[in-house]
């Protein structure tokens, strides 16, 4: 198959590699349909995170099933599908308990960014799109596969209750489909913490009331500005750099809590110490994608959201390398491959 490769940093090539197969009962080997970069592909891609040797790369896809494993009984070649990047087989005890992403044969999607992709817990991850889907919603459906989940979590983490002060730290794609979660879970106030004018477009469409340029302490000052010296009911932290987590711990109240989604890196210190004094509890952390697609699947089919607008840029995968480059620039929000 022809497969996006990464060789180190900024060396993005689209080439031959050999196809993904069957190798346990459970698998799947699908066609990919829909594809794109990823906000957290970009830390190898910049070589903040290390890359020994050349290997594929893409976690986000849709796909149609060419090939099944011996034990799959959901699923069959033609089957269009939403492929969640962490795989899980819906049976353990961690997955019946709603931790899909603490699965005990946990997986990933690891050439989503090529023509075939290996599903490893076919029955347990895959979800089916509907026949007769328009074309215009498989950006929103594509969506599903990561980013929109991912936000979901980070809300669901936070504890975004209906009436609440929400705050939302980061302002790329996962940060943007938050806005869109405190909004369907119901906050009175969404505050986005951005300071590019696209981006900051995006947030009020998908229901920020405010949007604040600021970064760091004037970050914070500006939130509790906003809350009467309050804080945040529930803080949505999206990006998982070091600044960003103390913003989100600082601007959230006493005795709420912060979902913290962001991919960490070069965090060295957690604010601990003000986090017990405040009360301020922690959750997150890797997405359990297949928990949450049973309700976010029909708000897509339904145009309740519309979270394939953080798509604003189109490539064919063939020109991938132009889409990270685009990316890495942050001239676009997030970049669409298609085969």
């Amino acid at each position: 198959m022809l497969a996006t490769m990464l060789y180190g940093p900024g060396d993005i090539r689209f080439e031959e590699h050999d196809d993904p197969v069957i190798a346990e009962p459970a698998d799947a080997i699908v066609r990919v349909i829909a594809s794109c970069v990823c906000g957290s592909d970009l830390w190898p891609y910049r070589g903040v995170t290390p890359t020994p040797r050349p290997r594929t790369i893409g976690h986000e896809c849709l796909g149609e099933v060419v090939e099944v494993g011996s034990a799959v009984r959901g699923f069959r070649p033609g089957d269009r599908v939403i492929v969640p990047f962490d795989h899980c087989d819906g049976t353990c005890p961690h997955c019946l308990a709603g931790a899909q992403s603490g699965c005990v044969n946990l997986g990933f999607t690891t050439s989503g960014q090529a023509e075939l992709a290996r599903v490893n817990q076919a029955d347990g991850s895959l979800v089916a799109i509907p026949d007769g889907v328009p074309e215009d919603l498989v950006p929103s459906l594509l969506t599903l596969s990561d980013v929109m989940p991912t936000g979901w979590h980070a809300a669901v983490s936070a504890g975004v209750a209906p009436g609440a002060t929400a705050v939302v730290v980061g302002d790329g794609a996962v940060g943007l489909c938050g806005v869109i979660a405190a909004r369907v879970l119901g906050a009175e106030r969404i505050i986005a913490l951005s300071r590019n004018p696209r981006r900051q477009e995006l947030a009020r469409a998908f229901g920020a009331t405010d949007v604040l340029p600021e970064r760091g302490r004037e970050a914070v000052a500006a939130v509790l500005e906003l809350t009467d010296g309050i804080g945040a009911d529930a803080t949505l932290e999206c990006v998982g750099m070091e600044d960003s987590v103390e913003t989100a711990f600082a601007v959230a109240r006493p005795g709420s809590r912060v979902g913290m989604v962001g991919v960490p890196n070069g965090v060295t210190a957690f604010p601990i110490g003000s986090a017990f004094d405040r009360n301020v509890g922690f959750a997150g952390g890797m997405a359990p994608v297949r928990k949450y697609l049973p309700e976010l699947l029909p708000l897509v089919l339904d145009r309740a959201i519309e979270p394939g607008r953080v798509f604003d840029g189109e490539f064919a995968l063939a020109d991938v390398a132009d889409a990270y480059r685009v990316m890495n620039e942050r001239t676009v929000v997030k970049a669409f491959l298609r085969p």
